[in-house]
């Protein structure tokens, strides 16, 4: 069977805080979750930014359940944006990266961002210094 790997922001509404969503999605899906970052606000919001893997019919049924529990589902590439009009290419963020989501194109000396490989741990966010890089849960 084909598996699916993706990146995801999940919105967790201060209803659902105390239900044991994750417990399930991981226990009745068979899904693997890595959990790059998290969030919990009591009696506001939770928030997790995840790596989900699994045999990709139970990747589906665990989105899903997700959707019908209230879970809201981001991609990550949404929420992590980098302004093209105040990053100057110094490179600060490269070697920061954990995920070498930014990296120098060889050919223009400028500074690429890949969404697909980013994690949303905000460490461009502090090491920018004018600013370019954006994350908005």
């Amino acid at each position: 069977m084909a598996k699916t790997t993706k990146r995801v922001v999940l919105h967790f509404p201060h209803r659902l805080i105390d239900r044991p969503i994750v417990y399930k999605l991981i226990k009745d899906f068979d899904l693997v979750m890595n959990i790059l970052k998290a969030s919990i606000t009591p009696k506001e919001e939770g928030l997790m930014v995840v790596e989900l893997s699994g045999e990709k019919d139970d990747f589906k049924r665990g989105i899903a359940y997700l959707e019908e529990s209230g879970v809201v589902i981001d991609p990550i590439g949404r929420d992590v944006k980098r302004n093209d009009d105040r990053c100057t290419s110094c490179g600060a963020c490269v070697a920061i990266c954990p995920a070498g989501a930014l990296v120098v194109d060889p050919a223009t000396r400028r500074i690429d961002f890949i969404n697909e490989k980013c994690i949303a741990c905000e460490v461009c966010v502090k090491a920018c210094p004018v600013g370019a890089m954006e994350v908005h849960f």
